[in-house]
């Protein structure tokens, strides 16, 4: 029985990413990745025409996720309520599946990927995202902690070096830190 399309493509981008991360991503090439799978470079190139098409696809998944966050922000009330459940959202996608892998290809390629158009695209929506986050109070110290609050997540794949921690554990230590920075969004004192 053959494998569907969508399947190979996963089991390419699950090898790419494998190798992407192991060697990194300027050290693997495509003929690399056909090898690891097994199959003919044509036939890679049918489903990805190039290394920077595979960490599109990578990119894509994650965008598609923050959009929705970022919508579903927007219609809610510019709370501390909002803020919590906002970046409990987001660290839920961060820790699902595939996404420590990814997220460990990101933090250690950057370099390659602030030169590619899906860098710059993450980049973006992260900006929106903190956005959001620190929605109804504009001052410069509720950005940065906007900001820190989503970092905090991020860097809890590779700043906690706990031997032996659990994925559940990285995920409520980061959100901990991350509500210290979100509850002082919109608490200004009054000049």
């Amino acid at each position: 029985m053959r494998e569907s399309t969508g399947g190979t493509r996963e089991r390419i981008k699950a090898v790419a990413l494998e190798l992407f991360t192991e060697q990194g991503y300027e050290k693997t090439s495509l003929r690399e990745i056909a090898e690891r799978l097994n199959v003919t470079k044509a036939a890679l190139y049918y489903h990805f025409k190039s290394k920077d098409d595979i960490v599109a696809s990578f990119v894509e998944d994650r965008l598609e996720g923050m959009d929705a966050l970022i919508t579903w922000a927007a219609t809610q009330p510019a709370t501390l309520d909002t803020r919590r459940e906002l970046i409990s959202r987001y660290a839920d996608t961060m820790f699902d599946g595939a996404q420590p892998s990814v997220m460990r290809f990101f933090e250690q390629n950057q370099t390659a990927l602030k030169s590619l158009s899906a860098g710059q695209q993450m980049r973006g929506r992260m900006l929106e995202l903190a956005d959001a986050l620190c929605r109804g109070d504009d001052s410069p110290a509720a950005q940065l902690r906007a900001a820190l609050s989503i970092f905090a997540v991020h860097t809890s794949w590779f700043a906690v070096r706990t031997p032996h921690i659990s994925d559940d554990e990285r995920r409520k230590l980061a959100l901990e830190v991350a509500d210290e920075l979100l509850a002082a969004i919109g608490t200004r004192p009054d000049a």
